[in-house]
């Protein structure tokens, strides 16, 4: 495994993390005993970053691992992300940035993860309710009472991380980013490394298109939330398609799987970048990391650049309402 020391504020993690969301929900039914399976694994090839939020399963994912991680505490860097409000009884969320919620976020966090210490602690999402710096402040209170060893954000603006390093640095932004989604490069990616701050992409295999394993919704299950995302939607998935076998085409070339090869150009785009691709399968767990081993030359990255310029994914990443709510 290889390890990285993004941004200025002393992090240390794999090169590449494990998102645990799918473990719970969004993408059909998992199951428990290879989920925890998935994780053991990870462990032990080295892959210590671990990623969860209170809102994945409404809990459930915390407690699914903080289980997987019992025992072995000492060899994971856990982040877990608090701010997006759900309950099992309504389908409705909110946001929730203010300080009262923060320490009340936190405890039950810890109480479902089974630690002492939460490693990375996000903001899931920015409060427009609530200053920044009220928030930030009360998430600093934790680090304080040694709840939590780092802070983090994420979808947050370039303006607001700013705002933030003036209360308490700020370890990590959490933002999605793949050759799908580029956003980032317009400026956020630079204030990042202005402020030292690591940058963590998710969804970095764009929800699974850059895989190459989904050609239609129609397999898909009823709940599997890519049923309703922008970009899997009729013409916009012909022509993300047709942008994925341009991907395909250089990742045959590189005999490596496109997913490989995606996640090899984002682990290239800087030092202070550490993907968290999600998976609840060991095969696609180990195909994920053999991307560390795939090297891309100055002119492998030109023309990827020249198959998947910024903007050329069709569509929004998520629905209108998921819109509003991003690079906050």
């Amino acid at each position: 495994m290889q390890y990285r020391t993004p941004g200025r504020t002393g992090l240390r993690v794999s090169a590449l993390g494990l998102g645990c969301m799918g473990m719970s929900e969004f993408y059909g039914e998992a199951d428990r005993a290879e989920s925890i399976s998935v994780i053991h694994a990870a462990l032990e090839s080295g892959l210590n970053f671990l990623d969860t939020a209170d809102m994945y399963g409404i809990g459930h994912n915390e407690e699914l691992v903080g289980e997987a991680i019992a025992g072995c505490r000492d060899e994971v860097f856990l982040a877990t992300k608090f701010g997006v409000v759900r309950s099992k009884s309504s389908p409705d969320r909110r946001i929730d940035g203010s300080p009262a919620y923060v320490k009340q976020a936190c405890e039950a966090s810890l109480k479902r993860l089974n630690v002492d210490t939460i490693d990375l602690y996000y903001q899931h999402r920015v409060d427009p309710n609530t200053p920044i710096e009220d928030t930030v402040g009360a998430m600093s209170e934790l680090v304080k009472e040694g709840k939590v060893r780092y802070l983090g954000l994420s979808e947050a603006s370039a303006t607001t991380l700013q705002r933030a390093c003036a209360i308490h640095p700020i370890a990590a932004l959490q933002t999605e980013y793949s050759l799908f989604s580029r956003d980032p490069e317009v400026g956020l990616l630079e204030a990042c490394r202005e402020l030292g701050i690591a940058f963590v992409p998710y969804s970095p295999l764009g929800r699974g298109m850059l895989t190459g394993q989904i050609r239609t919704t129609d397999g898909l299950t009823s709940d599997d939330f890519r049923r309703v995302q922008p970009r899997f939607q009729g013409d916009n998935l012909t022509k993300n398609l047709e942008l994925l076998a341009k991907v395909e085409e250089i990742a045959a070339e590189k005999s490596c799987t496109p997913a490989q090869l995606a996640l090899a150009w984002l682990l290239a785009q800087g030092e202070d970048i550490v993907p968290i691709p999600g998976t609840r399968r060991l095969k696609y767990l180990y195909e994920n990391m053999e991307a560390l081993e795939v090297s891309l030359s100055f002119q492998d990255l030109q023309r990827i650049e020249a198959v998947a310029p910024r903007g050329a994914a069709a569509g929004d990443r998520y629905p209108e309402a998921g819109m509003k709510i991003v690079n906050g």
